[in-house]
């Protein structure tokens, strides 16, 4: 395909501000002097330009629901969630072993905040909740991206939403753009694997659809960086 995947129009969100992003990024300061500072400035620079975040709490509910954070990474999400006086529990779960190590060290002050190393692809955690699905699915061939869905979609709670931030296979520059970026995230170990499948929206819309989820147009969530970054929200009723 080629050209906007949706009819919905660009969120309208922004990056965490400064002192924001500062305040998160000190938990990932190295206990030593001579420590690595690579988490300080990844998180700084990450929050700082990416409203992912930002659009996510603007379609996350903040009903008490347990949030599920499948592919999690640092776990910044959880931050954010405490920074902004979101109280719900939160699990977060990825296959990178250490990243789960250091996310536990910076949010060992944050209460109701759990990690577990995890491939997403193994049975996941059982809870009912929102569950958050956030620059994942590229990672992943066809055939796994759908299961992972179908699963995640599974553990969406009575009511509840799935957030899906995603890269698309829309054919123009800011695809190409990704495609490259997220290439060059695993050639430098950043990313434990290499990208392997960017998604339709049609299909992701048609699978979640199947599994019982009322799913929006998907919806510009890039910002201002050069990345094609789509928000799906996904919600099962009461």
């Amino acid at each position: 395909m080629d050209g906007t995947p949706g009819n919905g129009s660009p969120l309208p969100c922004t990056p965490l501000a400064s002192a924001q992003a500062r305040a998160i990024a000190d938990t990932f300061r190295p206990s030593r002097a001579w420590g690595s500072r690579r988490d300080y400035y990844y998180t700084r620079s990450k929050l700082g330009s990416d409203p992912l975040y930002d659009g996510v709490l603007q379609q996350l509910p903040d009903d008490g629901q347990p949030v599920l954070d499948l592919g999690c990474g640092l776990g910044l999400m959880a931050h954010v969630l405490r920074q902004r006086g979101r109280t719900q529990r939160y699990r977060g779960v990825d296959v990178d072993a250490a990243k789960i190590a250091r996310a536990r060290r910076a949010a060992a002050d944050l209460r109701e905040v759990h990690f577990d190393c995890l491939d997403v692809q193994a049975p996941l955690p059982s809870q009912p909740g929102h569950v958050l699905l956030l620059d994942v699915l590229q990672y992943l061939d066809a055939e796994p991206q759908q299961a992972l869905l179908r699963a995640a979609a599974a553990r969406v709670a009575h009511p509840g939403r799935l957030l899906l931030r995603t890269p698309l296979a829309t054919g123009d520059g800011r695809d190409r753009t990704t495609r490259v970026a997220d290439r060059l995230a695993w050639l430098i170990g950043w990313m434990g694997t290499r990208p392997r499948h960017y998604p339709d929206p049609q299909q992701l819309q048609a699978i979640l659809v199947e599994a019982g989820l009322r799913v929006s147009a998907p919806r510009a969530l890039h910002g201002r960086t050069p990345f094609n970054s789509w928000l799906l929200v996904a919600e099962r009723g009461a």
